[in-house]
């Protein structure tokens, strides 16, 4: 893992390298019990360039590049403006090679941060798969909390898997003072 991170802001030229990272980073294959626990469906997971191009050029989103001081991307955020006091991260994603050493706590610290400094917010938001309990923990330990909210989960990207019929998204907040 490196030790030192730069972090930049993404331009619709980055979208191709995104893809690649958030795509390898979703589908890597994980031997931690309930960290990826639907294989078949994260190997599945696909996002289009064009969808990161329109994250990096939508007012009030952004991109968040994490790379080393040799400018190789080791992991990724996306975070949008919600309102005046909140904002959503979404497509947390560190390079498959370099997980499990402490980074994507960084790049979400980084997004927090980024919130509050350029849009003043004070909330964070974002969701987890419910089947995923280890990231759920996971989140828990940086300080996001469960609202008892939950989002659906769109099957028909993923039709012919074997998915529980409740799977959802469960919705996450971090207050900050």
């Amino acid at each position: 893992m490196t030790n030192e991170l730069k972090f930049r802001t993404a331009t619709p030229a980055d979208a191709p390298q995104l893809q690649q990272l958030v795509e390898s980073a979703f589908r890597a294959t994980d031997t931690r019990a309930d960290w990826i626990d639907n294989l078949g469906l994260s190997s599945n997971f696909r996002i289009h360039v064009d969808d990161i191009v329109a994250i990096t050029t939508k007012p009030d989103n952004a991109m968040l590049m994490a790379t080393t001081q040799d400018d190789t991307l080791v992991g990724t955020i996306g975070t949008s403006k919600r309102d005046a006091e909140h904002a959503r991260l979404f497509l947390l994603a560190v390079d498959h090679t370099q997980q499990c050493g402490g980074l994507g706590r960084r790049i979400l610290a980084y997004a927090e941060s980024y919130g509050q400094r350029t849009w003043g917010v004070t909330c964070c938001g974002l969701n987890a798969l419910s089947n995923r309990q280890k990231l759920i923990a996971w989140y828990a330990r940086q300080g996001y909390e469960e609202t008892g909210e939950t989002t659906p989960f769109h099957r028909e990207k993923y039709a012919g898997l074997a998915l529980p019929n409740d799977l959802c998204f469960i919705e996450f907040e971090k207050q900050f003072a």
